[in-house]
């Protein structure tokens, strides 16, 4: 009750100071907004004011405690604003006076606008700089995906027979060399494929493999050290470094998955008539994961940069985004299924069969497509099989999404989405040209790392496309127009 009176005498401080006022030349013009009234040279106010409420030390404190506990759950407006403007009317020397001026906005909780919870609590700069550290760490991953399917298609992920979490260095003499060229000599690869291999082509396929491992911990030192200072600046909430320390984690983790599936590749075939080659459940384990570090990332540095949904300018393009919205979350994850399917066709070395499209062969489905035992291991292990459903899952990814650009091309969306959907409809053909391409060219290294780069990339239009398709905060969408206000 008394911090109700307090505020209703404040509000009405105005009338107060007008009436104790000589003339309006001497008021002073400054305001506060969180009040909305004007304010009066305080040596006269104050006079004033002490007549009308004794005790002028206990009233500011009562003012000061009582704002701040109505203010408590409202995060628009900072305690300490709440102190500027009570130490303003009520200063520790009530009657001294003081001309101190005041910002005119309230200020902004910075991990929260409008109702969005920011992941960067640091203002715009930390938000930029966080947004970049999180997007060139996307485009690392990237770049190791398609390192590691030029190793895998130049054959040298099976080069380096012993690993170390740490790494070390390379052979540095010739003798050392020679000594790494004998471990490979007892690898079951050198003696059913590459027997004869003389020093220099190992050392070629040796140095792709160590390209490989060692670009995968550079990734983890350039992400460890930005994020260890970004943490002690505070720029970081406590739900980004969550995430973040997760994907870290799963980055960690994606180095003993690699091993874990180059090991399957150092054990002697079953069958003397057995290719040597890793096990495509542990490669498909090895693509996926890094498809989904890449997925974490690129999502984690949009959600930092664009809090706020791109196209929430109307309400009548956020009606559209949400159709759109749920046609293209089932055409990502099928999307993202025909990606897992193309692991299981390196994995098989499936690609570098049935070599003809649209058939396959002389026939539409091969006749051997169901000859494993169980039945459930011809889709993982069967080369026909593999291959034939990474046709289909491509043919309908290709499908769906011709599918949803011509859907959409009757709503109302924002030129954004619009632009974005047409995009991502050219990539999707592309990659089936390249698919097909690389398909009939039996799998050269440069078609087929173009192809899995394809992958990725139609992956991150996906990704873009649900980011920008999101519902935007309740705030944000009670201030939207009802229709795109004309430029």
């Amino acid at each position: 009750m008394i911090d109700n009176r307090l505020l209703l005498l404040l509000r009405k401080s105005r009338s107060v100071a007008l009436k104790f006022s000589p003339s309006n030349s001497t008021r002073c013009n400054t305001f506060s907004p969180l009040f909305q009234l004007s304010v009066e040279p305080q040596s006269r106010f104050c006079s004033s004011f002490q007549r009308i409420i004794p005790g002028a030390s206990v009233t500011r404190s009562l003012v000061g405690r009582g704002l701040r506990s109505l203010l408590q759950n409202d995060n628009k407006i900072q305690m300490d604003e709440v102190d500027k403007q009570v130490s303003y009317f009520f200063p520790q020397n009530f009657c001294k006076p003081s001309f101190r001026n005041f910002s005119s906005s309230a200020s902004i909780s910075s991990t929260s606008t409008g109702g969005v919870k920011l992941l960067v609590t640091a203002g715009p700069k930390a938000q930029k700089a966080v947004g970049i550290w999180l997007f060139v760490s996307a485009a690392w991953v990237f770049s190791m995906v398609v390192l590691g399917g030029v190793t895998r298609l130049t054959r040298s992920g099976l080069s380096m027979t012993d690993w170390k979490f740490t790494g070390g260095l390379p052979p540095m003499s010739d003798d050392e060399w020679l000594v790494e060229f004998e471990k490979y000599k007892q690898s079951p690869e050198y003696k059913r494929i590459n027997k004869g291999m003389n020093l220099d082509d190992f050392k070629f396929i040796y140095w792709m493999e160590y390209a490989h491992r060692m670009w995968g911990r550079a990734l983890g030192i350039m992400f460890a050290l930005p994020f260890s200072y970004f943490l002690r600046k505070g720029y970081i909430t406590v739900g980004l470094g969550l995430r973040l320390s997760g994907l870290f984690a799963l980055g960690a983790g994606q180095g003993l998955i690699g091993w874990w599936m180059v090991k399957s590749g150092l054990e002697e075939p079953p069958s003397e008539y057995t290719e040597p080659r890793v096990s495509p459940y542990r490669l498909a384990a090895h693509l996926t994961s890094a498809f989904a570090i890449y997925t974490g990332l690129f999502w984690t540095a949009l959600s930092v940069v664009m809090p706020e949904p791109l196209a929430a300018e109307s309400r009548v393009w956020v009606q559209g985004a949400a159709k759109v919205k749920r046609i293209v979350l089932p055409v990502s994850i099928l999307v993202g299924i025909t990606a897992v399917s193309g692991a299981f066709v390196a994995g098989n070395d499936a690609g570098r069969a049935y070599n003809t499209f649209p058939k396959m062969g002389d026939t539409w489905i091969p006749d051997d497509v169901l000859v494993l035992k169980p039945l459930i291991r011809n889709f993982f292990e069967n080369t026909a099989t593999v291959q034939l459903d990474h046709r289909i899952l491509a043919t309908a990814s290709l499908c769906a999404i011709g599918g949803l650009w011509l859907y959409t091309r009757k709503l109302d969306l924002h030129p954004a989405i619009r632009s974005l959907i047409g995009s991502t409809m050219g990539m999707a053909a592309l990659q089936v040209t390249l698919g097909v391409t690389t398909l009939l060219s039996y799998v050269p290294v440069s078609l087929g790392s173009a192809h899995q780069a394809g992958a990725l990339t139609l992956l991150t239009f996906m990704i873009l496309l649900n980011h920008t398709l999101r519902r935007p905060s309740l705030q944000l969408l009670k201030t939207l127009p009802s229709v795109v206000k004309a430029p």
